[in-house]
């Protein structure tokens, strides 16, 4: 379960008009804090976002599941039931017990883990990995809507280096 103040984040994200995967972010960034602390460990960096992004979809954030061929189908299969979840204001959910007894499981499991998936060398391996994997073109196109998106940002502060 998210904090209230993940929650809030993302929210504001939200109305900020950032895209999903930013709102998506602040979940991501609770899952690293909780690894940090010792609450729970994850077995790598990308279980750890991974269960960030599970916590995003379920929470109501608009986040697609991944492209066929990006992921596995049973990962994709995942992300679109935890996105229908977070669509339903009332939950539908199984007895009580069974809910508590995976629920505790799953607990138990992560804090079997280490924390070493949310050192700084982890994250960092993760993100060259995960950015090595996407094409030039894509890397381009990311880069020009950064850019414009700084465009326009500067062009409403009033600075004229950016407006042209």
């Amino acid at each position: 379960m998210p904090e209230k103040k993940t929650i809030e984040r993302a929210h504001a994200a939200k109305r900020a008009g950032k895209s999903p995967s930013t709102q998506a972010g602040a979940f991501v960034k609770e899952q690293i804090d909780h690894i940090r602390e010792g609450k729970h460990g994850a077995k790598s960096a990308k279980q750890a976002i991974a269960i960030g992004l599970s916590e995003a979809r379920r929470s109501g954030v608009g986040l697609k599941a991944p492209k066929k061929g990006a992921a596995s189908a049973a990962t994709r299969k995942k992300a679109s039931k935890d996105t229908q979840a977070g669509q339903h204001k009332t939950r539908r959910s199984a007895s009580t017990e069974s809910t508590a007894k995976r629920s505790a499981t799953s607990t138990r499991v992560l804090k079997r883990e280490g924390s070493a998936a949310a050192s700084h060398t982890a994250l960092s391996k993760q993100t060259h990995r995960s950015a090595s994997r996407r094409s030039a073109a894509d890397r381009s196109a990311s880069a020009k809507k950064g850019w414009e998106t700084r465009r326009k940002a500067a062009s409403k502060s009033g600075s004229a280096r950016h407006a042209r």
